[in-house]
């Protein structure tokens, strides 16, 4: 008989064994209730809120001394220990004079016992109004109980919290997807495995950034709020200063702040940064999402190459057990498995378009190639130019049907306006990291030549010039290194590294329509 699931402390300290599940006390046969609506339960946990003041609790507590957590207390559990621990009661059993229940946080679960005979009068009956979802801290001697559960045999209480809503279905947690992401704190409270996944997104996180500082990067912070959108071809969000007096929009990308940083001497930087673009939403798009950007000054896009596939790997062994990375579906049943083992495959662009397209596709001409694509039965419009044509069959055709690691390198240079051009003169230094059907990163040997760079962004502006920012072409113009730089989209190595379905899971507050 089990409780919720303790969530493993492998995601804190990898190094460790899984805990043992806390056994749920709270499965034993009682009497069938009838169903009470959920006004009924704030009702009755309101009248229990009154009877705590009544008895002259607060049930909302105050500081409360931990001396360890639920998780910690479990993965250094030894008995006779007298330990202060502070949760959520998310299982309660109550026999009469004795009780059982787990105490929880999002890193893991500890059960505790309770006998009326370690409490007096006024302890009693304030126990009595405690429900599942309330917080409480608990003070208390370990045990094994006579099945070997680790349990805290508690000799005083504190009410910390009391919780007037029902927590999610024990059993189920929060099934209906709408509810999981709008009601986040729900859907932690009631799905351990939910809780797990943005733990450990949290710690990846963590790990990026030592990775990168061991390696000597310096991590840097630019501007959120700028004149001109650039660093990619997006849609900004649109803002106005009132004090200034001027149009602003939230950033696309830190790209274009980051080279002035390599202009100014520094050498090696890094951002863990939030980006904005004002487009559509979907599985795999989140208009707010999170990007680590890096720069290497004399470094070039071969090099950062080698720097993703080195940090992607020591993140899947270090928080996923190893290099095959595992994705189901909804009812659990196994999509795919994702190979990481190193070396990565490197291919380019055309090639692997000739390979899908057919060996012909870029002798024939644009109508030829128009034709191909209706053949193929990729979709493209009527005012898409040759290269956006070419592009999405690429997309179509290669890069969502990719699912093992791939670097796709060498680009035509219409679509990467920044990035070097390549001794070729048709293409750019460039790679696209495709993984499990979509890019998780792109890498460039970055272009310094101010006029080049100038000649190119108004190339892509068309007529819209004031959409180019002039003041970064002036600060090319003192002096910017050869350099490599990176992108992650690290929403989307979230998404891949634990095998969730879509964006929203790895986003704790993914934007949604307004309900009316």
């Amino acid at each position: 008989m089990r409780i919720i699931a303790a969530i493993p402390f492998q995601l804190l300290r990898v190094t460790r064994p899984p805990p043992t599940p806390v056994p749920d006390m709270s499965e034993a046969v009682t009497p069938q209730q009838p169903q009470s609506t959920e006004a009924d339960l704030i009702a009755i946990r309101r009248e229990k809120l009154a009877k705590l003041r009544e008895l002259g609790i607060d049930p909302f507590g105050a500081r409360f001394e931990v001396s360890t957590t639920p998780a910690d207390l479990r993965a250094n559990f030894a008995e006779g220990l007298q330990v202060k621990v502070a949760g959520r009661i998310t299982a309660l059993r109550d026999m009469g004079k004795s009780c059982f229940f787990a105490l929880s946080d999002v890193h893991g679960s500890i059960q505790g016992y309770m006998n009326v005979k370690a409490l007096d009068e006024t302890g009693v009956a304030a126990w009595k109004c405690l429900d599942r979802g309330d917080w409480i801290g608990i003070e208390g001697e370990t045990f094994l109980t006579k099945t070997g559960e680790p349990t805290i045999k508690m000799e005083k209480f504190t009410v910390l919290s009391k919780s007037l809503r029902p927590m999610p279905d024990k059993w189920h947690g929060v099934a209906d997807r709408e509810i999981k992401y709008r009601k986040r704190h729900l859907d932690l409270m009631g799905n351990p495995d939910s809780a797990a996944l943005f733990v450990k997104r949290s710690l990846m996180i963590a790990e990026i950034r030592r990775f990168l500082q061991d390696r000597g990067f310096l991590e840097v912070e630019t501007p959120m709020l700028q004149d001109v959108a650039g660093g990619a071809a997006a849609r900004p969000f649109e803002t106005y200063h009132n004090a200034l007096g001027m149009p602003l929009t939230l950033r696309i990308a830190p790209e274009l702040f980051l080279k002035r940083l390599l202009v100014g001497g520094f050498t090696k930087i890094f951002e863990l940064n939030r980006s904005f673009r004002n487009e559509g939403i979907s599985r795999r798009h989140n208009p707010e999402f999170t990007m680590l950007e890096a720069y290497w000054a004399f470094s070039d896009f071969e090099e950062m190459a080698d720097l993703v596939e080195e940090l992607t790997c020591h993140l899947a062994e270090k928080f996923c057990g190893g290099l095959q990375i595992e994705h189901k579906d909804e009812d659990g049943n196994l999509t795919r498995t994702i190979n990481l083992a190193r070396p990565w495959k490197r291919a380019s662009y055309h090639d692997l378009i000739k390979l899908a397209a057919g060996e012909d596709f870029f002798e024939i001409d644009a109508a030829g190639r128009r034709a191909r694509c209706e053949e193929k039965g990729v979709q493209i419009s009527e005012n898409m130019e040759d290269h956006e044509v070419i592009q999405q069959v690429f997309e179509k055709l290669v890069e969502e049907k990719t699912f093992d690691p791939c670097f796709v390198t060498r680009v035509s240079s219409e679509l990467v306006p920044l990035a070097k051009i390549s001794p070729d003169g048709q293409t750019v230094e460039v790679y696209e990291l495709i993984i499990n059907g979509q890019e998780i990163s792109p890498g460039y040997s970055e272009l310094n030549d101010p006029d080049v760079q100038r000649q190119r962004l108004e190339a892509q502006s068309g007529e819209e010039t004031q959409k180019i920012d002039y003041d970064f072409i002036e600060t090319l113009e003192c002096g910017m290194p050869p350099a490599g730089g990176i992108g992650i989209g690290l929403d989307r190595l979230c998404m891949m590294l634990t095998g969730a379905p879509t964006i929203r899971d790895v986003v704790l507050f993914p934007l949604l329509k307004r309900k009316d």
